[in-house]
């Protein structure tokens, strides 16, 4: 009897990426359209339930390895009237990314990291590049998905070869407070040129 005739022993194909998986990604967040200034909710980027809870919904991008270009869809949480536990986890999660997108190490307590966890608004988390943990979870339907639920930081032993070593900034001196941080100087084991560049492209967050 062949394969084709006989199927007991195929595989079940359910595209999941498996639990656990450390990929790059960067976060694209759908807008929708909810916003509340007293909380810093501007913009447009939150979106509010028909349970009154408010997440932002993110669509998370692998950019490398194996799985590039497989798309994560996950939610950050912002609010539950349940109670402050999804809103905590949320402040977490951005947390990790924060620390991971710009090279901090989670116990760095120092007046430069804690700069570099601030933000402006939710624009400056669209776009963001970090390397995260994926899990699994489950849709409505009680089918299995994929989530994202952590961050992985440089305390990590494979932070840097997923990042890049590009990507492993030094942080920069602390900003005044209610500016943007200024652009982070070259690690010691960067090549400096002969000459000046005639530009220089500063990370996101500290533009």
């Amino acid at each position: 009897m062949s394969a084709w005739s006989d199927f007991n022993d195929a595989k079940t194909n359910t595209n999941v990426i498996p639990k656990g998986t450390l990929a790059k990604v960067r976060l694209s967040i759908r807008p929708g359209g909810f916003d509340d200034p007293s909380q810093g909710w501007t913009g447009g980027y939150a979106t509010r339930g028909s349970t009154g809870a408010v997440y932002l919904n993110g669509e998370f991008t692998v950019l490398e390895g194996p799985y590039a270009r497989r798309k994560v869809f996950s939610m950050i949480g912002l609010y539950s009237p349940k109670g402050p536990d999804w809103a905590n986890m949320g402040r977490s999660l951005v947390r990790g990314m924060l620390n991971s997108a710009r090279g901090i190490s989670d116990k760095d307590n120092s007046p430069e990291a804690q700069t570099a966890r601030r933000i402006r608004g939710f624009a400056d988390l669209d776009g963001l590049e970090f390397v995260a943990r994926i899990d699994i979870g489950t849709d409505t339907n009680g089918e299995e998905k994929n989530e994202i639920r952590g961050a992985v930081t440089p305390d990590h032993k494979e932070y840097g070869a997923l990042m890049g070593a590009t990507m492993a900034m030094h942080l920069p001196a602390a900003a005044p407070s209610g500016s943007a941080p200024p652009a982070p100087a070259p690690g010691p084991a960067a090549a400096r040129p002969a000459t000046a560049p005639t530009s220089v492209t500063r990370p996101s967050w500290a533009r």
